[in-house]
């Protein structure tokens, strides 16, 4: 086995790990996961925002 072969048996087992993401990406099992993660950005939560711009006024440096 010399080099060559190593390159394509790397090659056959990257496209087969791509496939394999693809197929669970869009599998049915993975949907709902999928749509509750992409309703997480419009829920309506009751926490204030931290860390931003008003937090840092009243600090100073030092």
């Amino acid at each position: 086995m010399d080099i060559n072969d190593f390159r394509s048996l790397i090659t056959v087992l990257g496209l087969v790990c791509f496939l394999g993401i693809c197929a669970w990406a869009y599998s049915k099992h993975a949907k709902a996961g999928f749509d509750e993660a992409a309703r997480l950005p419009l829920s309506d939560d009751d926490l204030p925002a931290r860390g931003g711009r008003q937090d840092l006024e009243g600090k100073t440096n030092g």
